[in-house]
């Protein structure tokens, strides 16, 4: 529990570094992050794997990069649920935020591990 309470904020402080990052993704406040990265640990254990088993083909073919799509897919859920503080202007901004959170998730996450 005290694990997923911490991904959670780690994932908040990503969400937020991206929206620093695009005029095109827009976060109103660390509350607002917090909750959409609520809501995206929740689709990531609920939507995510039946999405990945649906696109296992095409996932294989591309090396594993469709996950990123896949990443992004769940980004636009979480905003769609959100609704007004949390914006994502399209389809190509999600992928390239999806990317970049990864990366950022998995910095902070090694980050956090070593203190």
């Amino acid at each position: 529990m005290k694990n997923w309470l911490l991904s959670i904020i780690v994932n908040a402080v990503a969400l937020i570094a991206v929206a620093q990052l695009f005029d095109s993704f827009q976060l109103k406040g660390f509350t607002a992050a917090l909750l959409a990265s609520f809501i995206l640990s929740i689709l990531n254990v609920i939507v995510k794997p039946f999405l990945v088993i649906l696109t296992l083909p095409i996932t294989v073919i591309s090396l594993g990069l469709f996950l990123f799509v896949i990443n992004a897919i769940t980004l636009m859920i979480t905003q769609s649920l959100i609704g007004e503080s949390f914006v994502i202007d399209g389809f190509g901004t999600a992928i390239i935020a999806a990317i970049i959170i990864s990366l950022l998730n998995l910095v902070l996450n090694q980050l956090v591990k070593e203190l």
